[in-house]
């Protein structure tokens, strides 16, 4: 790396994180994209970035912060169910298996269900891209794979549910035939079945860096090879080979990949360089990737301000029927785009433990 980081460095940024996430937030025109206080995908990404943190260090106190959230949002009214608020309840799987809280259980079970029979299919089985504004009828997006899919595989490794697990990679599969460009490894953002066409085809930053934090989080929970994660594993060095060439000098990428024009975008930068440093670690792609992952890391943490804040982060990003759409989306900071860069620094810190050695 170009710089040095121990663990102590490491926490007190992760800490540095965290505490913006904790602090009420004043300001009107970040609320909606900042705050906690809600029970949607943002916060599912950064309570997710959170207890990775827990994970990494045992920090009781981060364990008793996701205790205190789901305590206090699970005793509101429940949210409407969709895409985007099946998010949370990764952690609250997580936290299930840490603590064995059976309060949590119903809750777990209940989303879990509506997921497997409830949640609108496309044709051939892929889970429907529904929001609370719009049920995107028939459509497809990279981001369901973080949002959801993450949540059955790990329900179903925690409540030894096999069925929730087959299902988990089959819908990598299929976001994989629909969403990855077979000419360049590239994701797309979505795929319509209805009019059948990739809307703009654009190489959305953020919807890369879905499949590639989700693909290597997939790909550790489940080390046993089958021919589904072999497939995955192979998208994943597809992609990975071309987010390589891709890169800025200055590590970030941007917001579209393949645009040179258009802005660099900090939180993308931050799950591509957590899903290469994973899979680096794990040897299940070539080691010739860590500089690339650790150039991405460093650029990210030069975007974190002294108060630690994560700065060039793009907004929530709907489907976009042109490239214009992605150049013009605004800046701000959001909780995932903490949540993400908490994951990318949880997995810095295991990579530099165990450099030069697979676990």
């Amino acid at each position: 790396m170009k710089k040095a980081y121990d663990s102590g460095k490491l926490n007190e940024l992760a800490q540095r994180v965290l505490k913006v996430l904790q602090q009420p937030v004043t300001d009107d025109n970040l609320k909606g994209h900042l705050s906690m206080d809600n029970w949607e995908w943002p916060s599912g990404v950064a309570l997710y970035g959170i207890f990775k943190t827990y994970e990494s260090t045992g920090d009781e106190e981060i364990l008793a912060y996701l205790k205190a959230w789901y305590a206090r949002e699970l005793a509101k009214t429940p949210p409407h169910r969709n895409v985007n608020t099946v998010a949370p309840m990764l952690t609250l799987s997580c936290l299930y298996q840490v603590t064995g809280d059976e309060s949590y259980l119903p809750h777990i079970e209940s989303w879990a269900d509506w997921v497997m029979n409830t949640m609108p299919r496309t044709e051939f089985g892929g889970l429907q891209h529904m929001t609370v504004w719009n049920k995107h009828y028939q459509q497809l997006w990279a981001d369901t794979l973080f949002m959801t899919v993450l949540f059955l595989l790990k329900t179903g490794l925690v409540l030894k549910r096999p069925e929730l697990v087959e299902e988990a990679k089959f819908q990598f599969l299929i976001h994989i035939k629909y969403l990855q460009d077979k000419r360049t490894g590239l994701w797309v953002h979505g795929w319509t079945f209805d009019c059948r066409h990739d809307f703009a085809g654009a190489h959305w930053a953020r919807a890369n860096c879905w499949f590639t934090a989700a693909g290597a989080e997939l790909l550790s929970l489940l080390p046993q090879e089958d021919a589904s994660t072999r497939l995955i594993r192979a998208a994943l060095e597809d992609q990975i080979h071309s987010l390589w060439k891709l890169q800025r000098e200055n590590g970030l990428f941007t917001t579209l990949l393949d645009v040179e024009e258009c802005y660099e975008e900090t939180s993308a930068t931050a799950g591509i360089a957590y899903g290469v440093l994973k899979l680096v670690r794990l040897c299940l792609i070539d080691d010739g990737y860590r500089e690339m992952a650790e150039k991405a890391a460093d650029a990210v943490i030069g975007k974190i301000s002294p108060d630690g804040t994560v700065t060039g982060v793009s907004t929530g990003t709907g489907m976009g029927h042109d490239l214009q759409h992605y150049k013009d989306i605004a800046i701000c900071p959001t909780a995932y785009g903490q949540g993400l860069t908490f994951l990318m620094l949880t997995e810095l810190e295991s990579a530099l433990k165990q450099r030069g050695q697979c676990q």
